[in-house]
């Protein structure tokens, strides 16, 4: 009866050996099927997303190269001058006109890299002081041609806006 018994406890303990290793084989295979599984979704959202959130970002590029050729010479003056106006106040309408265009993109830092954005701001900030360093070299009294051609002069030497333009390009052929 003992060795009844012994076999008994034998097979049962065997039995039991048996099914939890088979418990621990069968739990690791369904949580790595569960893992697998939260990737493929995962991979699937982050694809999903990135075909809304692609073209919004390709669009921010172009905002922002339309604003760095809104605030080019060229278009700057061309938009601002009227007949009639003086020095101070070509150089003033100028002044406002890239402060408005630059508040008009602010949101469109969140789509472009630091360093874009700040090649962006740098920009701008170089276009005010060619604009008011420009005014400040003429001698007073002058006309607001006289402060166009400065400009243009100025610009011609260093465009402070190309540097930004060539960088933004270049980080748009990297990342897309």
């Amino acid at each position: 009866m003992g060795t009844v018994i012994a076999i008994i406890v034998s097979s049962v303990l065997s039995a039991a050996i048996v099914g939890a290793v088979a418990y621990l084989i069968i739990n690791k295979f369904v949580e790595n099927e569960q893992k697998k599984t939260l990737l493929e979704l995962k991979k699937i959202q982050e694809s999903e997303i990135l075909k809304v959130v692609n073209p919004i970002r390709l669009q921010a590029y172009e905002r922002l190269a339309l604003f760095l050729e809104r605030i080019s010479p060229n278009s700057l003056i061309l938009r601002c001058y009227q007949p009639g106006m003086d020095l101070k106040l070509l150089q003033g309408v100028m002044t406002k006109n890239v402060r408005d265009e630059f508040e008009h993109n602010l949101s469109q830092q969140v789509y472009v890299s630091t360093e874009a954005w700040s090649r962006i701001k740098e920009a701008k900030e170089e276009m005010i002081n060619l604009i008011n360093s420009a005014a400040v070299r003429l001698p007073e009294g002058s006309d607001p041609m006289s402060l166009a051609g400065a400009i243009f002069e100025n610009s011609a030497k260093q465009n402070p806006l190309d540097a930004a333009l060539e960088f933004l390009k270049n980080e748009l052929q990297k990342n897309f």
